[in-house]
């Protein structure tokens, strides 16, 4: 007897001694859904803010006018869908939500505390701390960048885009210069772009439409 007729036999013993009154065990579908349904249009909401508060929209003393919008709509729904997409096992992009869920959270934070002087920092350290701040951020959103190559072309460019925001921001801030401030507000607003792209593919594909094409990765 050869080995598949082993096999075959096997499995027809294994079904004839198979109880018909024990029903078999449902097939459990896997969750679908798309975490960036809600992730990037929140994100996009308090980036539009940030650019326009850092390309002089509002007067230098209104430099808390985006926090509203940051710490509720952005903060809450990068949270959100950091936490849709861990329960997807979408491992990378529940990552990536969840880093900007500590950008923007920790930078209504800094705002807020330096306006009300919650961590008793001195005025003559305020330029320090935010020096610190984006200095941090920007390192780790190049760490990001990096460690991201093999996500279709389309995040690479829009992670790219935020670490330049945030050098021209941080040049601006260590520098006292409202130019480079600006340029990083513009910036801003080219990442927009790419992350209103991000969100049509979304969108499209979930209302049933085709995928908008991504790139492809840098690294394969």
């Amino acid at each position: 007897m050869t080995n598949e007729q082993v096999t075959a036999a096997s499995s027809s013993v294994t079904t004839n001694l198979r109880d018909p009154n024990i029903a078999e065990a449902p097939t459990v579908a896997t969750p679908v859904g798309n975490p960036a349904l809600i992730g990037v249009p929140t994100f996009l909401a308090g980036s539009i803010a940030l650019g326009l508060v850092l390309t002089g929209f509002v007067p230098a003393t209104a430099g808390g006018a985006s926090i509203p919008i940051i710490m509720t709509a952005t903060g809450i729904g990068q949270l959100v869908a950091a936490v849709w997409a861990a329960s997807l096992a979408q491992n990378a992009v529940a990552s990536i939500f969840g880093i900007f869920t500590g950008f923007w959270l920790s930078y209504a934070a800094l705002v807020l505390g330096l306006t009300h002087n919650w961590f008793g920092i001195l005025p003559a350290d305020a330029q320090k701390t935010q020096e610190l701040f984006l200095l941090t951020w920007l390192i780790l959103i190049v760490l990001l960048t990096l460690a991201s190559l093999r996500l279709p072309l389309a995040f690479t460019v829009l992670f790219v885009l935020i670490d330049l925001a945030l050098l021209f921001v941080y040049m601006g801030t260590s520098q006292s210069s409202a130019s480079l401030t600006k340029v990083g507000g513009y910036f801003v607003f080219s990442f927009v772009v790419v992350g209103a792209y991000l969100f049509f593919d979304a969108m499209n594909s979930a209302t049933g439409g085709k995928a908008l094409p991504p790139g492809n990765s840098v690294i394969h």
